[in-house]
């Protein structure tokens, strides 16, 4: 078991995600970040759908009764095991009673723990992922909670961190053309958008210059991680792991799945710009 002794702005348990319940309205959740995530378990030889920490902004700190190994990865947050400095990105050993503490990311915003073994929470059809949206899972993590952990011995993976992208996110053309003008995506792409405040889990919201779209409101439909929807007020939502149906509002693109990571990372305030795909496929 491990206990919380502290948490920052949010934790959550998060996995690879709940699969093959979108017709019936269940969004996927899991880790926003896969990546990083998916590393933190490579580090360690978990299975690749181990759970882990979603961590936003840091201030989480952890203490286990048995000793373990851990690996923090995700936003570079400062990395402490009872005062002392330790490895981001890297296998570290936890003593039983130490307390590993994470600080606050100068970059990027969603860290990720993951303990050998991974976090042994009651699955919930067939995932152990918190969804904010809908309330399935392990409610968010709260101090004083003791988290089972599976288990495990010594490291069996070395990997390395991916260097982040500069370019702008990759986007394709969406599936609702006919609410749009013929320029659209030229407009999308060629404007510089700011990341805001309300940003959540359920969608990556920016702001700028607002998009034309028809008046009206469609039938609401299933969606995919990365629909950039477009809303009355012409801003438009990136969707995310604990998206919703499209709730009425159009689709103009559908950002690539390579990219999505990058929306896990990026703070309010900052600016992000989107480019056309390459011709014959989503990815450029």
């Amino acid at each position: 078991m491990i206990e919380v002794v502290e948490i920052g702005a949010q934790v959550l348990v998060q996995d690879r995600g709940r699969r093959g319940y979108a017709h019936l309205g269940v969004p996927q959740a899991g880790a926003l970040d896969r990546p990083a995530a998916d590393l933190a378990n490579r580090l360690l030889g978990n299975d690749e759908d181990a759970a882990v920490l979603e961590v936003l902004l840091g201030g989480l700190a952890l203490r286990p009764d048995a000793g373990c190994w851990v690996a923090v990865t995700g936003a570079p947050c400062p990395v402490y095991v009872d005062g002392g400095a330790r490895a981001h990105g890297r296998a570290e050993w936890l003593p039983a009673g130490a307390t590993l503490a994470l600080g606050t990311p100068p970059t990027g915003v969603r860290s990720y723990v993951a303990v050998a073994g991974g976090i042994a929470v009651e699955p919930v059809l067939g995932s152990r992922s918190t969804d904010t949206l809908a309330g399935l899972g392990p409610p968010p993590i709260a101090v004083g909670d003791r988290l089972p952990t599976g288990g495990g011995g010594a490291p069996a993976a070395v990997d390395v961190s991916r260097p982040p992208r500069a370019e702008g996110l990759r986007v394709a053309p969406g599936p609702h053309p006919d609410w749009f003008g013929d320029d659209v995506l030229d407009l999308l792409c060629g404007t510089p958008w700011e990341v805001q405040a309300d940003s959540d889990r359920v969608g990556l919201r920016l702001a700028g210059p607002a998009l034309p779209r028809r008046a009206g409101e469609m039938a609401s439909e299933g969606t995919v991680a990365g629909a950039v929807q477009i809303p009355p007020d012409g801003q438009p939502v990136v969707l995310l792991a604990d998206r919703g149906p499209t709730g009425g509002y159009p689709v103009v693109a559908v950002v690539d799945p390579d990219d999505l990571w990058r929306c896990a990372q990026l703070r309010p305030g900052e600016r992000i710009s989107l480019r056309p795909a390459r011709r014959g496929g989503a990815r450029g």
